[in-house]
């Protein structure tokens, strides 16, 4: 498993994130569309004295949407419920939830493309009229009760869009689609992150960690965190462009955020298939490993970047994966 991008964080990590985590729109650097239009649609929210429409955010792991799910609670004044579709195993347990939510609170479902089909459909009606519909009995004699609910805006994170069927997604009144972060703006998130950890950090120092984190925040804190943990085992107080970069290189982050996972892939895919195209069965076996963790976690920054194709006959590396690990290009591929 890609341990920058993985979408399970050890308690540790939990911890530092939510330490770090921007607690206004002014703290949150990035995604400057998507703030501008929920602040709209906040503003709007509460001036009509509503709830805000149920709202989904979509994209890689790491990007900001439960950040995102925090701010809309605290402009709106809410309490937040956070969950997972993975946490939620039966209608029952969403029915749990729904029931003991405040007007107006903010209901958080992490990977929500991960919920059972029955609490989707169950979710439905809750969406749409407030209502939870239970069916009691069985047969003939069953009978449906409808349980009034409070009001409350369901936020939904995914990083699989396309799993969310259609009658659910268009349940939704706010789509936002979450993109991978510019240098610049990520520098932004390490300097004021390394003030709140105490560390003192060259501007070009901010910029090297955000060349290598993948264009994603969290990786970005997560590298910061590493580079702070080197400079003080050497007792430095100033962390330098130079240091980073030995710190970086001493944790095979190379200069374009890629790990020792990432670099086999691509290796893989070059050495024992020619470049491709390989199937993504295929290639999970030779890797040992599986065929989500490639799908979902190193792919999309792979394809982001450019090493990286999809044909329909199977996964193809580019001329500028071969060129970053060195590696000579067949002239057959010209």
């Amino acid at each position: 498993m890609n341990t920058q991008d993985s979408a399970h964080t050890t308690i540790e990590d939990e911890i530092l994130l939510t330490s770090l985590r921007a607690a206004s729109w002014e703290d949150f650097h990035g995604q400057e569309n998507i703030k501008k239009a929920l602040q709209i649609s906040l503003q709007a929210a509460k001036k009509r004295e509503e709830a805000l429409d149920h709202t989904l955010f979509y994209g890689p792991p790491g990007l900001g949407k439960t950040t995102l799910s925090h701010l809309i609670a605290k402009e709106m004044g809410a309490k937040i419920r956070i969950t997972s579709g993975t946490a939620i195993v039966k209608a029952g347990d969403l029915a749990a939830i729904l029931t003991n939510l405040e007007p107006g609170s903010i209901l958080f479902i992490d990977e929500i493309h991960r919920l059972p089909k029955v609490v989707e459909e169950t979710l439905y009606p809750a969406m749409e009229d407030f209502a939870l519909d239970i069916v009691i009995g069985k047969g003939p004699s069953a009978r449906t009760l409808r349980i009034e609910l409070p009001t409350f805006t369901l936020v939904g994170a995914t990083t699989r869009f396309g799993a969310l069927a259609g009658p659910f997604r268009d349940r939704f009144g706010v789509i936002h689609r979450l993109e991978y972060y510019k240098p610049d703006n990520l520098a932004v998130i390490v300097e004021k992150a390394g003030v709140k950890l105490a560390v003192t950090l060259e501007p070009a120092a901010s910029l090297e960690i955000a060349k290598r984190a993948r264009g994603t925040p969290r990786i970005a804190l997560k590298l910061l965190k590493r580079v702070r943990d080197y400079v003080q085992m050497k007792e430095i107080s100033l962390i330098s462009e130079e240091l980073v970069r030995n710190a970086l290189d001493m944790f095979s982050i190379d200069t374009v955020g890629l790990d020792h996972h990432d670099r086999q892939l691509l290796e893989t895919m070059i050495k024992k298939f020619g470049g491709g195209p390989v199937g993504l069965s295929t290639l999970a076996a030779s890797l040992s490993d599986e065929q989500g963790t490639i799908e979902e976690v190193l792919e999309p920054y792979l394809l982001q970047i450019g090493f990286i194709e999809r044909t329909p006959r199977g996964r193809v590396a580019t001329k500028h994966a071969y060129n970053h690990l060195g590696l000579p290009y067949p002239e057959k591929k010209e």
